[in-house]
């Protein structure tokens, strides 16, 4: 007989009182219905790990939709429905709670996306990529708590261990294989053996996902606390060429990501730094490539076009003594990610000793006249403001004037 296991305490200790609230009248108004409602995947499992995680999922047999608009009466917010898939999301103060109807998938063709239809909890939780994301918890009043764990995911949450449902997981999914690589690296877990050997043999199956998955994929690992422990497995499990050929997972790219944490602290890194780091030794045909395979958002394929660019011409800055103004109009029309990426990335001290430079002070320094007031002073409507605008600029950055008198008297001395 399977073992009874109550997380009623856990919720209530581990979620704040006001989602505790709002998942208890939910329960209460879908039994009032007939119907069952279930707390589902991540949190189930962050509670059981004792690890914050705030983002609700929430499973009901029956209409989630429905069951979103009564609780809309109850909780003041806005509501986000999509009919076709039979899911909502509740947003109310810093809230948000995704609810969806249980269902069933069926995939007609590997790397597809599936074909749902309505089914039981049971179905709903066959669906899910490994067994610790695979559980769920009743929230009806009359099983307030009570554990669903159908797949044994809790016991591997004590083993440590990473397992999909079964055989056939990443293959339908191939997504799953970098999903698993980042739960791995982010709980420090391990693959189970039989998920290990099923990933190895499924590589291939990733070029059956299109490329606006796989960037959804890698935009996950980037935002992770520590992305390059994700690259450098995946790496060793031949996950990473499958990106591109020429990507590196490294102690390079471990050693540049750390770095990167350093100087961007307290707040971790972007994306587009993370990304331009990895994709650095890229030449630009391959960086393009790349570009193009990940159907890149136009900001992060400028990112990458910017870092290539700019380590081109990088050698400019090795010079001896060049003008604060000559490092600002080198640097300024590239992105701050690129820039940052080549700082992190270069050999030279000179050049990294520039970049910093400007990161710390030259890329805040403005002149205090503004368009309005240099009209006032006589100069005429036009391309003229800006190159004047321009020429105080420098002259604020080159520290010949230091004062907003100082530009007037300069400006005055243009006029007459």
């Amino acid at each position: 007989m399977p073992e009874i296991v109550s997380l009623a305490s856990k919720i209530g200790r581990q979620l704040p009182s006001e989602l505790v609230n709002f998942v208890r009248v939910a329960g209460e108004l879908a039994a009032n219905q007939g119907q069952s409602l279930y707390l589902v995947g991540g949190v189930v499992r962050d509670l059981l790990l004792r690890r914050p995680n705030f983002d609700l999922d929430l499973v009901l047999e029956g209409d989630a939709i429905n069951l979103a608009e009564q609780l809309l009466q109850v909780r003041q917010g806005r509501i986000i429905t999509h009919r076709r898939f039979g899911t909502a999301e509740l947003q109310w103060d810093k809230w948000s709670v995704d609810l969806a109807t249980a269902r069933s998938e069926t995939y007609v063709e590997p790397g597809a996306l599936p074909s749902v239809s309505p089914g039981s909890i049971e179905d709903d939780l066959f669906r899910r990529d490994f067994t610790i994301n695979a559980m769920a918890v009743m929230l009806n009043p009359n099983r307030y708590g009570l554990l669903i764990d159908l797949y044994g995911g809790r016991d591997d949450l004590e083993h440590k261990l990473i397992r999909v449902l079964h055989e056939n997981s990443f293959a339908d999914d191939a997504t799953r294989i970098w999903r698993g690589l980042r739960y791995e690296q982010r709980l420090n877990f391990q693959l189970g053996e039989n998920s290990l050997k099923l990933l190895k043999r499924n590589v291939s199956m990733l070029d059956t996902i299109s490329g606006d998955r796989i960037r959804h994929e890698l935009e996950l690992v980037l935002e992770e606390e520590f992305p390059e422990k994700v690259l450098l497995r995946a790496k060793k499990l031949k996950v990473l060429p499958k990106l591109h050929p020429a990507l590196k997972g490294d102690d390079w790219l471990a050693e540049k990501f750390e770095q990167a944490r350093e100087l961007i602290s307290p707040n971790s890194p972007s994306v587009g730094l993370y990304l331009a780091l990895l994709a650095y030794r890229l030449n630009a045909k391959e960086s393009e490539h790349l570009i193009s395979q990940l159907r890149l958002s136009k900001a992060l394929a400028q990112i990458l076009k910017d870092t290539h660019n700019l380590k081109a011409e990088l050698d400019w800055l090795a010079q001896p003594g060049p003008r604060p103004s000559s490092i600002y109009r080198f640097l300024h029309d590239y992105s701050l990610s690129a820039i940052t990426a080549n700082l992190l990335a270069c050999n030279s001290l000179v050049i990294y000793q520039h970049i910093q430079f400007f990161l710390d002070k030259l890329r805040y320094i403005r002149p205090s006249l503004t368009g309005n007031d240099l009209k006032r002073m006589g100069i005429t409507p036009g391309p003229r403001i800006k190159e004047v605008l321009d020429l105080l600029h420098d002259a604020r950055l080159d520290e010949r004037i230091t004062t907003k008198e100082g530009e007037i008297d300069l400006v005055e001395g243009w006029v007459d």
